[in-house]
């Protein structure tokens, strides 16, 4: 995990692929941002994070120092206020070069956390998405997620309405396996300072 920002208010990091965002249950899954995180920076918030990725996926995640400042950020991320980007290389062509994706879905209550689309029942999520590059048979995209469901990036690649293409690596919606290089990045994040109110950006290339 490498430090890219910090502040007496918030820090950014770049997550590796395959490390939690805030523990899980049981010893084995207490590694993750969040405990070290608090290892680095005692007096931090015991639960520092505003908002998740993935445990593999990688790339930019912001985690206050305050709690002040986490009041501050995460309302911004309730109104959808930070501007997301990740870089994903999908397991096929892509014939389109942009477009947009909204879908309704909603975990699969006896396959956790498996996401299915449920046009009555699920929780919309949008997507805005380019073409970068083809790359032996594969395509780079960008996506601009408008919305923060979970799994949404790789179930809009995956799903038949979406992009139809998984994610290489994607072991859940695609064919890779477990513990797999997931190839979905964050790698612009755009917010406000919780204290100085001005607009940051931070970048992490990605690193596939």
């Amino acid at each position: 995990m490498q430090l890219l920002y910090y502040d007496a208010a918030m820090i950014v990091v770049d997550k590796p692929g395959g490390l939690l965002s805030v523990p899980g249950r049981g010893p084995d899954k207490q590694d993750c941002v969040v405990n070290r995180i608090r290892n680095m920076f005692p007096g931090c918030p015991s639960h520092p994070a505003v908002h998740r990725l993935d445990m593999y996926t990688s790339g930019i995640m912001v985690l206050a120092r305050t709690r002040e400042a986490q009041r501050n950020l995460a309302i911004q991320f309730e109104k959808k206020i930070p501007q997301k980007r990740y870089t994903a290389v999908l397991d096929g062509i892509v014939r389109a070069r942009q477009g947009s994706i909204t879908l309704q879905f909603r975990v699969d209550i006896n396959n956790r956390p498996y996401q299915i689309f449920d046009p009555l029942n699920g929780k919309e999520g949008t997507t805005q998405w380019r073409t970068i590059a083809f790359e032996n048979g594969r395509t780079r995209v960008e996506f601009r997620p408008l919305s923060g469901r979970t799994h949404q990036l790789r179930l809009h690649a995956a799903h038949e309405f979406g992009l139809g293409t998984p994610i290489v690596g994607d072991s859940l919606y695609g064919n890779g396996r477990e513990g797999e290089q997931m190839m979905l990045h964050a790698t612009s994040l755009t917010l406000n300072h919780p204290v100085a109110s001005h607009s940051q950006t931070f970048f992490s290339p990605a690193p596939f």
